[in-house]
């Protein structure tokens, strides 16, 4: 499975190693990414979201219900 939040859309970046000698190489920012469970009360069920810290926060403030129904609105399998 790809390195992608599936609430916010975060994915891994490219930038620059930078050494003490300021020689730069290739590499890659990684999104803060969890496996995570969340029960989902009104359908009585649990679901599993590979999402972001970021994308926890967002469950947090808006609720999961919401968050899930623009989800499936999109077209995200759930």
């Amino acid at each position: 499975m790809a390195r992608v939040c599936q609430v916010t859309g975060k994915k891994p970046i490219t930038g620059h190693h930078v050494s003490f000698s300021n020689i730069k190489t290739k590499r890659r920012f990684l999104p803060n990414l969890q496996k995570k469970r969340f029960f989902l009360a009104e359908e009585d069920k649990w679901i599993s979201l590979k999402v972001s810290a970021d994308g926890i926060r967002t469950i947090n403030k808006r609720g999961l219900y919401a968050v899930v129904k623009e989800l499936r609105a999109a077209g995200t399998v759930i």
